[in-house]
């Protein structure tokens, strides 16, 4: 999601003590988000603007706009921890809970059902046919998701010429990694991050680091209910981000129950993706392709791509889409761990760290880190166009690819009118005699 999808608010004054709204008005309010926030985080963003800045006045703009400075910091589905920390702010850790599960259940029980249909074992052959035009639609989502990206990063960059060169060089190698070492690409996006707090370091002659700007960011009201992991009576020293330390704590022993395979494997699976999807639910999908078809077996590559449409076409971040797979891989109860597991972290992350966010943004560490790891996780972006479209399996598919990037990059339109579209054309294809099996 760029950090610029909304202009700058300058009039507005940060609002210290938000109002106490009901618990049910939250369930509703961010319930009746998910059921109609098609179109990924630039729908959600606006429909939570909509709702808690320009409608019920809950939050002032400027409050807005640093929540969502700060979620694009975090790993994870970045409008989903929008929607939990806009949640926290209005009824502390109750109502994030409250808000989350509210914004996320509708998604999930549209995604789980379509699941149900598409990777039946034997579906009818309409159904084969909408799906496998669909899937020839992902790779070019997947391109527009990331030419979307490009121009803030750019601008992020800066004016000098070694700095533009090293984003180059990011860029490209986010997106080689994403092309040929799917399983590796987070550490290739850690070492981009890294790369460029080395050089900052070595610029200035020592550690980045970030002065100490005040206290925490304005909390939830009084009497609201206190923030879990936020550790009593000491904060992290100045310039520090929050760790979630509970969410690292558990990434050693599912690493090493993984390779028992089964629901221990589905687990680890949605941790990887809940965990250290950032930059977008795309960075992640060269990941859980290869988990899913190559290493576990749960899905063939035309049922993957299946997965990744669904996500694309039903409210929610396209995260969801591991539901998909935990579905292939067990049942009902297998999606159900999944998207329990992937969206776990961003509970964690926000609810851990938000009275910080404002040190984590200030952090100079931080910001050198992301100016590394952006322009990479845009390159793995565009670069898992490379898996994906190598998965299709007919030729008429390349057309519609063809057409659904035109529709996409070329006019700049509709993620959802493409993939639908793309899919009554499979459906017409078959008519015709055109092979989807």
């Amino acid at each position: 999601m760029p950090e610029d999808a909304f202009p700058d608010q300058a009039a507005a004054t940060p609002s210290a003590e938000p109002p106490q709204v009901a618990l049910a008005t939250i369930a509703g309010e961010w319930g009746r988000i998910g059921c109609i926030g098609f179109g990924g985080p630039p729908a959600h963003i606006a429909l939570l603007r909509k709702l808690c800045v320009t409608d019920r006045r809950w939050l002032a703009a400027a409050d807005f706009e640093d929540g969502i400075a700060a979620c694009n910091l975090l790993p994870g589905p970045a409008s989903t921890q929008l929607a939990i920390y806009c949640a926290w702010r209005l009824r502390g850790a109750i109502g994030a809970l409250a808000g989350g599960f509210f914004f996320i259940l509708p998604g999930l029980v549209v995604i789980l059902g379509l699941s149900a249909v598409f990777l039946a074992a034997h579906p009818p052959g309409w159904i084969g046919a909408a799906a496998a035009g669909a899937d020839a639609a992902v790779p070019a989502v997947a391109l527009a998701a990331a030419a979307g990206l490009v121009p803030a990063s750019w601008r992020r960059a800066g004016q000098a010429r070694a700095a533009r060169g090293r984003w180059a060089g990011y860029l490209l190698a986010g997106g080689v990694a994403a092309a040929t070492v799917g399983p590796w690409l987070v550490l290739v996006l850690a070492a981009c991050g890294f790369a460029e707090i080395a050089v900052r370091a070595r610029r200035s002659g020592r550690p980045p680091q970030a002065p100490h700007r005040g206290g925490p960011v304005p909390g939830p009201p009084a009497g609201g209910e206190p923030v879990p992991g936020s550790p009593a009576g000491r904060e992290p020293g100045p310039g520090q981000p929050p760790r979630p330390g509970a969410g690292a704590a558990l990434l050693p022993l599912a690493a090493g129950s993984a390779a028992a395979g089964g629901l221990l494997a589905v687990a680890w699976v949605a941790l990887k993706v809940g965990a250290l999807s950032y930059g977008g639910g795309f960075v992640i999908i060269p990941l859980m392709q290869h988990d899913a078809v190559h290493t576990y077996h749960w899905m063939t590559s035309a049922q993957f791509l299946s997965a990744v449409a669904l996500g694309q076409v039903t409210p929610g971040p396209v995260v969801q889409t591991v539901a998909v797979v935990g579905y292939a891989a067990a049942g009902l109860g297998g999606g159900l761990l999944a998207a329990l597991v992937a969206f776990s972290p961003s509970f964690l992350f926000v609810l851990g760290g938000a009275r910080y966010f404002d040190r984590l943004r200030a952090n100079d560490a931080v910001q050198a880190f992301l100016t590394g790891a952006g322009p990479a996780a845009i390159g793995a972006i565009a670069g898992a166009a490379v898996p994906l479209g190598l998965a299709l399996a007919h030729l008429w598919q390349a057309g519609l690819l063809v057409l659904a990037a035109i529709w996409l990059v070329g006019l700049r339109r509709g993620v959802v009118s493409a993939i639908v579209g793309a899919a009554v054309l499979g459906v017409i294809a078959y008519a015709a005699g055109a092979p989807v099996g």
